[in-house]
């Protein structure tokens, strides 16, 4: 796991320890040590701690002005036993809301496993977008599998299109307008 690192290809563009409306704004990285983990099992120092003990995040890309984020992420959703969802939504969504963010780009591909409970967080934070979007990329099946099986998928839009195998050949832009333009055909239909 400690070589699973968090796109950086972005950083270019976009550093959340450098924006001062990031709930991570002005966090210092010790890339010599390694002292978080997810069950016993180091990951890089540059994932972002946000309340859960198996779920760490990166901020990839926000644009205030677009109203939307992009964020991956890492280790195990453990809503049974960790409510990781109330966490991930009072620590960043409720946060990032605050500065105008209405869609919200997840990238779960390193999330491993799904292990859920009720929906009313999912449903609270859908209500929260309004206009906007919550988009999944790139989670495996199993986990989107679990996710239908506690009715996650009303609230986010997932699999199918979304599965963006070459998302990191694009720039962050690029990016959101591709996951816009599907999210926007889906919501047409």
């Amino acid at each position: 796991m400690h070589t699973i690192t968090p796109y950086e290809r972005w950083n270019q563009y976009y550093n959340s320890s450098h924006d001062d409306r990031s709930p991570f704004a002005g966090k210092e990285y010790n890339y010599d040590l390694y002292s978080e983990n997810i069950y016993g099992y180091y990951i890089d120092p540059a994932w972002d701690f946000f309340g859960s003990e198996t779920l760490y995040i990166k901020i990839l890309f926000t644009d205030y002005d677009l109203g939307f984020v992009v964020i991956q992420m890492i280790g195990e959703w453990n809503d049974a036993l960790n409510n990781d969802i109330m966490q991930f939504k009072r620590n960043i969504i409720e946060h990032l809301s605050d500065f105008g963010i209405t869609k919200y780009v997840l990238i779960g591909e390193n999330v491993m496993n799904f292990h859920g409970s009720d929906d009313c967080y999912y449903e609270e934070w859908f209500e929260d977008v309004e206009d906007g979007w919550i988009a999944g990329v790139n989670f495996s099946e199993h986990v989107i599998d679990e996710m239908k099986n506690y009715n996650i998928d009303n609230y986010i839009n997932m699999s199918g299109s979304l599965q963006i195998e070459k998302w990191r050949t694009l720039p962050p832009m690029r990016f959101y307008e591709l996951v816009n333009g599907l999210i926007t055909r889906r919501l047409t239909i």
